[in-house]
């Protein structure tokens, strides 16, 4: 096959979306696919790139800002005209929310291509953002024709489907294929991450936005002594959330490692002690991080959101344990049973053997290359 995908971001963005993308188009390159990503450069840069990684042919359009997570390419367009023109796919495979993918609804050569629209989440008609509900109601109009002329359609769970107001209408040619992480070699483990060497080593993932709920992690954190927190990634909430480690006094148990490349990364999965995640509302899709953790061995702590795909990743009490989001002082109950080795021991293996079962790379890969045929078919 042939197969154009257009995101938002490629390697190296690490965002949950762009390592699954990256990682499905690798899978397919070694299975014999032609592969191309026609993706966004990082906010600010106005030139076009293209080059290769992994076997993939990757096309980055310039992107003047981002605005509501949301990148702005006026040339966005006229690179998908030259994709379509260079690289001849025969099928389409769009990644949302991203408004660039109507540029395929303009496009003549465009639709006479199947479409594969992967929904990875809602734009929350109701998020407490005023900017993401203004931008909602013109961005609605362009996402529904879309999810009508796509031959199908990719959820990642079946709660998040069942909740999605906008995938309603289009349940009938909906595949729900949960996400997948390929094995790893296992990594030597780097506890000097943390700021101290006492108590429970806790880890965060992701980036630092509001709906991720580290905040309340970090409350949760006043509430119990003998933990502290190793939190990975960058986001537009970091002042804040620095601000709030100090006035709470814990400066000595929280520290902010930034960006990590995957072998750190995976060395502070290995010298962890439990994983976090606290995320808020819906915008918490799936949560990639989770299964992260999982193959890591990792017992997990998640918020227990409504409508997501987190409670289907972990099983409540099996290979972790839910909470209700947004409640600090639940969340730190949870981290106190975690003093439990044996528990956290229990849990650990449980989910390694979860990930095995249920969302390794090639299970999630085959499901959506067999949904590749179909639509070529």
């Amino acid at each position: 096959m042939r197969i154009l995908h257009i995101g938002k971001y490629y390697t190296p963005e690490r965002g949950g979306i762009e390592r699954y993308a990256q990682a499905l188009a690798e899978w397919c390159v070694g299975l014999g696919d032609n592969v191309a990503a026609l993706v966004h450069q990082r906010p600010g840069n106005w030139r076009r790139a293209q080059e290769s990684i992994g076997g993939v042919e990757v096309r980055r359009a310039g992107c003047i800002a981002a605005p509501v997570y949301t990148p702005l390419s006026p040339t966005f367009p006229l690179e998908l005209a030259r994709a379509l023109r260079e690289f001849r796919p025969e099928l389409l495979h769009l990644h949302f929310p991203n408004p660039s993918c109507f540029a395929a609804l303009a496009s003549p050569a465009a639709r006479r291509l199947p479409w594969v629209v992967h929904w990875h989440a809602d734009v929350p008609p109701d998020t407490p953002d005023w900017r993401l509900r203004t931008a909602y109601r013109a961005y609605r109009p362009f996402e529904q024709a879309t999810l009508a002329r796509a031959h199908a359609i990719v959820a990642t769970s079946r709660p998040y489907l069942a909740a999605s107001v906008a995938l309603k209408p289009w349940r009938a040619k909906t595949a729900v294929v949960p996400l997948g992480i390929a094995a790893t070699e296992a990594a030597v483990p780097a506890p000097g991450l943390w700021p101290t060497q006492a108590g429970l080593r806790l880890l965060a993932v992701g980036r630092l936005s509001r709906y991720k709920g580290f905040d309340v992690l970090v409350e949760a954190l006043t509430k119990i002594e003998d933990a502290s927190l190793l939190l990975v990634g960058h986001g537009e909430c970091e002042r804040e959330l620095r601000a709030l480690t100090t006035a709470r006094g814990l400066d000595r148990r929280i520290a902010f490692a930034g960006e990590l490349d995957d072998a750190a990364l995976g060395s502070a999965y290995a010298a962890a002690d439990a994983f976090a995640l606290s995320s808020l509302d819906r915008g918490e899709a799936f949560g990639l991080v989770l299964l992260e953790a999982m193959r890591a061995g990792l017992p997990v702590i998640a918020s227990a959101i409504p409508g997501s795909g987190v409670g289907e990743v972990v099983v409540d009490g099996e290979t972790g344990v839910l909470v209700a989001p947004g409640d600090a002082t639940a969340l730190a109950g949870m981290i106190g049973r975690f003093r439990d080795a044996d528990l956290r021991a229990r849990l650990g293996a449980a989910g390694r053997v979860r990930w095995e079962q249920t969302f390794t790379l090639d299970r999630s890969a085959r499901a959506i290359h067999s949904i590749y045929r179909a639509a070529l078919r």
